[in-house]
């Protein structure tokens, strides 16, 4: 049962925190409104489009990305003034045990990160498919990630291709070679000198092609000008954005990435990553929320302003292992669970370690 002071905790936690989105709303939709004025009107998209399309659903991205500063500065502002009026002071000669006054904040960090774990593993990323459509058509649609020379790439678990030059331009593909190979032997080999894409038919168009196919010490040749065949790649899998991993629920993203792993394009660690981190931002509000509460609840000189200074600083450090675990994992072999995790581990650490010198 909760007791009136988790109830009071909870409700300043709760009315803190949205207070904070609200206010850093204004401030990042003017920011990013001054940023892409100039594609706007470069563009010539229309007010509508621009509220409905792209800042109804870049609002919540932008607080997905920050909900864990968000609950540490929230923690921090109101604690720190329960401190600085000595009502921390009271709580605590009242009988109150230290831990004990942390439960209602674990509480409310519980609420807070229940409704991120579900907007950012099902509702942000729909909302991203409009605000990245959005961004590609008129901000990024230069900003590609195309494959263009020696592309490898596994069509099937036994075929794989090999593509010399491929040209977005056309969706042309010179120099194709596609094998089958099972039980490490060699089955068949296409090769093609060149490939262009039917969007209509989602075929593909072969020009001055061969087919060899063996059995054991038996081999059939083909040879032909021209011939249209289905083949299990598209321009799409050769072209992708960096933002596609935004726009897909967890859900997509564990189906994706079963398929991304069998093609071998190398780019399955960076979804990868992206689905951990859903669940661990969660967890990391329950962690900011204790440091925050720790550090907010001693009264000290300098007040709120040095608890918010100490807690930007945190919250800049939590970011800053954020950012390294995540290269660590994209560029140098490290296991993708344990580096989005690690940020975590260390700062559940620090939250032992500070507990042990709170005040009593």
């Amino acid at each position: 049962m909760l007791k009136t002071i988790d109830k009071y905790i909870i409700k300043k936690y709760l009315s803190s925190f949205f207070f904070t989105v609200l206010i850093f709303t204004l401030l990042t939709v003017v920011i990013d409104f001054s940023e892409k004025i100039d594609n706007f009107m470069e563009e010539k998209v229309d007010t509508h489009t621009i509220i409905f399309d792209y800042y109804a659903t870049f609002i919540p991205f932008i607080h997905g990305l920050l909900f864990p500063v968000y609950a540490l500065i929230a923690v921090i502002f109101f604690t720190s003034r329960m401190a600085y009026n000595s009502e921390i002071i009271s709580i605590l000669g009242a009988g109150v045990s230290f831990r004990r006054l942390l439960l209602p904040y674990i509480g409310g960090g519980l609420l807070i990160a229940s409704l991120y774990f579900v907007l950012g593993h099902y509702i942000i990323p729909m909302g991203n498919k409009t605000r990245v459509a959005f961004e590609n058509k008129y901000v990024f649609k230069h900003d590609s990630e195309t494959k263009t020379k020696d592309i490898h790439i596994f069509l099937t678990p036994t075929s794989k291709a090999y593509i010399r030059h491929y040209s977005l331009r056309d969706s042309v593909a010179r120099d194709v070679v596609i094998e089958e190979i099972v039980d490490n032997t060699l089955v068949s080999r296409l090769t093609a000198k060149r490939a262009d894409w039917k969007n209509e038919e989602g075929r593909w168009k072969l020009t001055n092609y061969t087919i060899r196919s063996f059995d054991g010490m038996e081999e059939q040749y083909v040879q032909g000008a021209v011939i249209d065949t289905m083949i299990n790649l598209s321009p799409g899998d050769l072209e992708r954005r960096d933002n596609l991993k935004m726009t897909m629920t967890s859900p997509e993203l564990k189906t994706f990435l079963v398929a991304e792993k069998k093609r071998g394009t190398g780019k399955a660690i960076l979804f990868e990553i992206e689905l951990y981190n859903r669940t661990a931002a969660a967890f990391a509000i329950l962690v900011l929320t204790c440091i925050g509460m720790i550090v907010a609840a001693r009264k000290v000189r300098g007040g709120t302003g040095l608890h918010l200074a100490i807690g930007a600083g945190l919250g800049a450090i939590y970011i800053l292992f954020n950012q390294i675990s995540t290269t660590l994992s994209t560029n140098a072999s490290f296991p993708p669970l344990l580096g989005v995790w690690m940020p975590n581990i260390i700062f559940v650490i620090v939250v032992a370690l500070l507990l042990r010198t709170a005040q009593r």
